[in-house]
């Protein structure tokens, strides 16, 4: 994977990238849809395309319970079985084994669960994890991690960064797929010393880029903040920058300003299908009753197809039926609002104007809202 940076702000540490994987072209800074099982939840691959997105996240550990990576790689992986075009990150498993799973032991050796879904006995181990990868095809992988929760002790989470350091070398050593981009993750917790640490550690195996876990899993929102403004200028300059899991359109604003070229969360997609839709100046929830007879789109000026076609009380009226429709429509919505508001910060730092338009993008969420 070849990563370039095409200009950097001159007052904080935001930067404009892009980089190629076999599928095509990034450009940074980016939001990547979550396609948790081979799909982005209730949208096609052509309407993902059509909203502009070119890279989607695959979650390993779900794909590896079901359908079987494989399955997948016998019908020639995952682009071709989910019928993507674009560029695909898979995630380690790391995240989900520690989150999903019913009973889970950790050891030196690796993971020992039992699957959320039929209670089935697995062990994941980092190799294990690249291999299941590698079968996927993904043109980013994630290297095998401990995701350190919130609250933890500075011993618990000493020790399992460091059995992510270890975890990361033998990661390194099984991964064979030269097409496959691999990336480390610096764990850590809130504590600033292990996260400089660990960074040092992974930045001595030089991978193609690097990512930020167990951020945005309980911490305050300050905490979060001062890892994200401590770390991130750490980490290599000539490789994409990861945030993982993160977050609110703000957080997203807030990680490009500290260095972040690489988002993904499921908040647009899961919010969508609760009935909470994104706008510039904040959100609504479209079950209110307050909705009911406003004519208005959910955003005036919003170019996605369903504020193009389609009223509030409309969709007021699917997602109070439980109307398929609703998930669908509302998803395009708040995928049209993410993947747009990663493109005018792209826009921004080309125009050496970000730190201009952060600030007016907080000025519209403190503004009277009149148009709701």
């Amino acid at each position: 994977m070849h990563f370039e940076i095409i200009c950097r702000d001159k007052e904080v540490a935001a930067r404009r990238g892009r980089f190629r994987t076999s599928h095509g072209v990034v450009e940074t800074p980016v939001f990547m849809p979550v396609g948790t099982q081979g799909t982005v939840k209730s949208l096609t691959p052509q309407e993902l395309e059509e909203l502009g997105a070119r890279i989607i996240l695959g979650n390993t550990y779900h794909l590896y319970l079901r359908p079987g990576a494989e399955r997948i790689a016998r019908l020639g992986g995952l682009h071709r079985f989910m019928g993507w075009r674009g560029s695909i990150l898979t995630d380690s498993g790391g995240f989900q084994v520690f989150s999903l799973a019913k009973i889970r032991t950790i050891d030196e050796e690796g993971v020992a669960f039992q699957s959320h879904i039929d209670g089935s006995r697995h062990v994941i181990t980092p190799e294990k994890s690249v291999q299941i990868q590698e079968a996927l095809g993904s043109d980013i992988a994630m290297c095998f991690d401990e995701c350190t929760p919130y609250p933890v002790t500075y011993e618990y989470a000493k020790a399992s960064m460091e059995r992510t350091v270890r975890w990361a070398r033998r990661c390194l050593e099984a991964h064979r797929r030269e097409d496959q981009a691999l990336f480390g993750i610096v764990q850590g917790g809130i504590f600033l010393d292990l996260r400089r640490a660990c960074l040092e550690e992974l930045a001595a195996l030089d991978l193609p880029g690097y990512a930020l876990g167990s951020l945005s899993v309980g911490e305050p929102k300050e905490e979060m903040l001062a890892v994200l403004e401590e770390v991130t200028p750490a980490l290599p300059a000539d490789k994409p920058r990861y945030l993982m899991g993160v977050g609110t359109p703000e957080d997203l604003v807030e990680g490009v300003r500290c260095g972040v070229d690489m988002f993904d969360c499921v908040m647009p997609t899961r919010n969508a299908r609760n009935g909470m839709l994104f706008t510039s100046w904040g959100s609504i929830q479209i079950k209110n009753a307050r909705y009911s007879d406003d004519p208005r789109p959910v955003e005036e000026g919003c170019g996605c197809t369903t504020c193009r076609n389609f009223s509030r009380a409309y969709l007021r009226h699917l997602f109070m039926a439980r109307e398929l429709l609703a998930y669908r429509l509302n998803t395009i919505h708040n995928l049209h609002y993410y993947l747009g508001l990663m493109a005018e910060i792209r826009e921004s730092l080309e125009k050496g104007a970000f730190s201009q338009w952060r600030r007016r993008f907080y000025e519209r969420r403190q503004e009277t809202r009149q148009e709701d």
